[in-house]
């Protein structure tokens, strides 16, 4: 029987303590504008700190407590997968991908400082991203294997090639499988990383490896087929972004697929399957709550 008992803090309280957590380790990780560069490191700190709700940070920290480890251990892993996030909203919203002027609230980075900036932005937060886990307090062995994890999640086999992905397919249907593929790279990718990391730092078996890397993947498939939910139901200042950009842009969603209605049974389904995933052995009651908050979110 899974750990699932109420944690001893709410889930908000706890989650406002992460929060703030990993935007005190990203403060400190990233560039200042005393640099020559001065206003390549403003354009990076202007989107990767103060905005998100940082779901793959708490991720992290909800791994990291599962296994019984400190927070210090996630700090890396949390930073990391939320630079490699920021910069992928960056480089998405520029106007040869999604072309979009809003995010999280204020003008996207390439309003607020030219196409070229945005992209060099982001572009520097992605080395940035393994520099910060690889400063890691762990064995040389866990850290090779995270650095690697990460590589991969992020790469052309991850969130790299599940956009490509999408892009490519604007305007053609896609099945059930196909559509699960891609976003099991485009976000799946980046959920499995942001739980997997810290296991990997803390030198965790195979067999709780698997565990919280099938928790992750219907997890992040939950949040994937959530987001499409609301984009198609939401406004945009709820979001935070511009609402119906996938409708306008005959983009493949599981809305189209499946209505509203199915999409979010589906994400219901996919929420059960994670809590189910987790182990007796783990602490997993924050891990398993997070799931569900992710799958009762309005924005």
């Amino acid at each position: 029987m899974n750990d699932v008992s109420p944690p001893v803090i709410t889930l908000a309280d706890w989650s406002a303590q992460h929060r703030a957590r990993v935007e005190r380790v990203l403060e400190q990780a990233l560039p200042r504008g005393e640099l020559a560069s001065g206003r390549l490191c403003e354009a990076m700190r202007y989107s990767a700190l103060g905005g998100g709700k940082r779901l793959r940070a708490l991720l992290a920290y909800a791994s990291a407590e599962a296994l019984g480890a400190e927070p210090e251990l996630a700090d890396p892993a949390a930073a990391a997968v939320e630079l490699i996030h920021a910069y992928s909203l960056i480089h998405d919203d520029l106007p040869c991908m999604d072309d979009d002027a809003l995010r999280r609230g204020k003008p996207t980075n390439h309003v607020a400082f030219g196409e070229a900036t945005a992209m060099l932005a982001g572009d520097a937060m992605q080395p940035l991203a393994f520099a910060v886990l690889l400063a890691a307090p762990a064995a040389p062995r866990a850290l090779v294997a995270a650095t690697a994890a990460l590589a991969k999640a992020s790469g052309a086999s991850g969130m790299a090639g599940g956009q490509a992905i999408d892009l490519a397919n604007v305007g053609h249907a896609m099945t059930r499988s196909a559509l699960e593929e891609m976003h099991a790279m485009k976000t799946g990718a980046m959920f499995e990383a942001a739980v997997t990391l810290p296991a990997l730092l803390a030198g965790a078996d195979d067999a709780t490896l698997d565990a919280l890397t099938r928790y992750a993947r219907a997890v992040g498939l939950a949040f994937q087929v959530l987001d499409d939910v609301l984009d198609a139901t939401a406004d945009t200042s709820a979001l935070g972004k511009t609402a119906g950009k996938d409708a306008a842009a005959d983009k493949p969603t599981f809305v189209t697929l499946m209505g509203v209605v199915g999409a979010r049974d589906h994400a219901e389904r996919l929420t059960a399957t994670a809590v189910a995933a987790l182990p007796g052995h783990l602490r997993g009651a924050r891990l398993a709550a997070l799931a569900q908050s992710m799958a009762g979110r309005q924005a």
